[in-house]
């Protein structure tokens, strides 16, 4: 009988090229370029979610409370912990989808309260846009060769395919279907 994880990794493992591909397509050059977005994101970011996270009371007053959201102080923590965390996850390159997936959420959610106060203001977005933009393309790029991501993906990923295949097998033993096998055909001749 496999592991749980086993089965989850069977249920991914059509996923392995793409997975490969997000993580390791840059070059050397592109993955120098976004190791140097990663850190700087990351590191900008960490100051920012630290501030909320000091005084969380005063940012949902100023900041949350504008957006008329329910539980402001429970927003400010979520976007605190979201920037914090989140600037770790891009800096180390570990679950970078997800790190960037909670900067690009704050920020998108910062750039909606700014317009929002104070209109199309350009000194007040063109940082909420910088950081905006850098983390939806860390989501959709990659985090690049030099991470965490990739360089544990082909270790993980490998575990898909002897995990897929026990997984098939268990299927079809528990299922009682009946597997497919490759029958010989003859042709017929018609003057037979």
């Amino acid at each position: 009988m496999s592991s749980p994880r086993g089965s989850v990794l069977a249920g991914l493992a059509p996923l392995k090229p793409a997975v490969l591909t997000y993580l390791q397509r840059p070059g050397l050059l592109a993955s120098v370029g976004l190791l140097l977005l990663r850190l700087s994101i990351g590191v900008m970011m960490i100051h920012h979610g630290q501030e909320k996270l000091a005084d969380p009371q005063q940012f949902a007053n100023t900041y949350v409370a504008s957006l008329h959201l329910p539980f402001p102080l429970f927003f400010a923590y979520v976007a605190g912990f979201s920037e914090l965390i989140g600037s770790w996850l891009v800096i180390l390159g570990l679950l970078t989808p997800l790190g960037a997936l909670a900067l690009t959420g704050t920020m998108a959610t910062a750039a909606y309260q700014h317009i929002l106060t104070a209109g199309l203001n350009i000194y007040v977005l063109e940082l909420v846009v910088l950081y905006l933009g850098g983390s939806l393309a860390l989501l959709l790029i990659g985090p690049g060769r030099f991470s965490f991501d990739a360089g544990m993906a082909p270790e993980l990923l490998a575990g898909m395919e002897t995990s897929s295949s026990s997984f098939e097998s268990e299927w079809a033993e528990r299922s009682g279907s009946l597997t497919p096998l490759a029958i010989p055909v003859k042709a017929f001749d018609r003057a037979d």
